[in-house]
């Protein structure tokens, strides 16, 4: 449903277009946003692991962002979340506000002081909203390329981002774009829930720079979800995480290295040496490591392997 406002414009009111989303089959929440503001990812958007997203914006609260993932952790709805939120601030018919919850619910809102265009749209996993917008067909495009777009959370959010875009986006301009994704120990070493953070603060065209952040972030998230597997000795079930880091990134050595590494683990010996060549290949200086690296201790004895790492 559109919730429309004609207003005014404030010169402190943080213009944007944003998507607040949940994927129910891999657990991850996040929160993907632009604007023609200066680092609106360090504003707009929260998220939490096993708890859902906010999108705060407009002439935005950003108390909003922790106290509604508060609040959700200690039991309430989006609706009851936005609720409470608003109607302890003053300023409540300034603010805009996305969120959405693990179990699929979700709301937006758009005060009625908010600058024109301004409204969202809801379903079930996401909530879409912005404000000095082109104009409707923005908040509408996004929905329908996120629910139309395959691929991971990350992948539909941006989708959603860039259909907002092409339909004009924020009616001032462009400068400003990033996403966040939180999922249970999805961040280095499975100590945070970051799956991925990436913003652009100040670029001319921050969609294509979001999206080439984009590329190498999944390519971490994956990265990460494997090293983390490994370390815990659950060979079996980091080998697929790792192996789709090498598609993420055919030509970064030290991807291949770690295929090699976890290949090697899981009692895959052959291919784990091919993956181990193609990492010296594409830098020579990984033979060092090699030589003295105790996770490939499995290929030592091997005529090939010491043919590889000779200088």
């Amino acid at each position: 449903m559109i919730q429309p406002i004609i207003a005014k414009q404030s010169p402190e009111t943080i213009a944007t277009f944003s998507i607040a989303a949940f994927d129910p089959e891999t657990g991850e929440v996040g929160v993907a946003v632009a604007s023609r503001f200066f680092g609106v990812g360090s504003v707009v958007p929260w998220a939490k692991a096993g708890v859902g997203a906010v999108a705060t914006q407009a002439y935005a609260n950003t108390t909003f962002g922790w106290r509604g993932l508060d609040l959700m952790e200690k039991g309430a709805t989006p609706d009851e979340a936005m609720a409470i939120l608003l109607r302890s601030d003053d300023k409540a018919d300034r603010r805009q506000v996305g969120i959405v919850s693990v179990d699929g619910k979700s709301a937006t809102f758009s005060g009625e002081g908010c600058s024109a265009w301004a409204g969202g749209r809801q379903g079930e996993n996401y909530a879409v909203q912005g404000n000095i917008l082109a104009g409707e067909d923005v908040v509408i495009a996004m929905e329908k390329a996120f629910l139309e777009t395959e691929g991971s959370l990350a992948d539909r959010m941006y989708a959603a981002l860039l259909a907002g875009e092409s339909k004009g986006g924020d009616s001032r301009g462009k400068q400003s774009a990033a996403m966040y994704i939180a999922k249970e120990k999805a961040g280095y070493g499975g100590y945070t829930d970051q799956a991925i953070d990436i913003r652009v603060d100040d670029h001319a065209e921050p969609f294509k720079e979001l999206g080439r952040l984009l590329n190498i972030a999944q390519m971490n998230y994956s990265w990460n979800i494997a090293w983390t597997l490994f370390t815990e000795k659950k060979y079996a079930e980091a080998l697929p995480h790792m192996e789709r880091t090498g598609k993420l990134a055919p030509d970064y050595a030290e991807v291949w290295y770690d295929v090699a590494v976890i290949r090697l683990a899981a009692a895959n010996a052959d291919t784990a040496f091919d993956a181990l060549k193609k990492a010296i290949e594409l830098n020579p200086k990984l033979k060092a490591q090699a030589k003295v690296d105790s996770d490939v201790d499995g290929l030592r004895e091997r005529d090939d392997f010491k043919k590889l790492i000779e200088e």
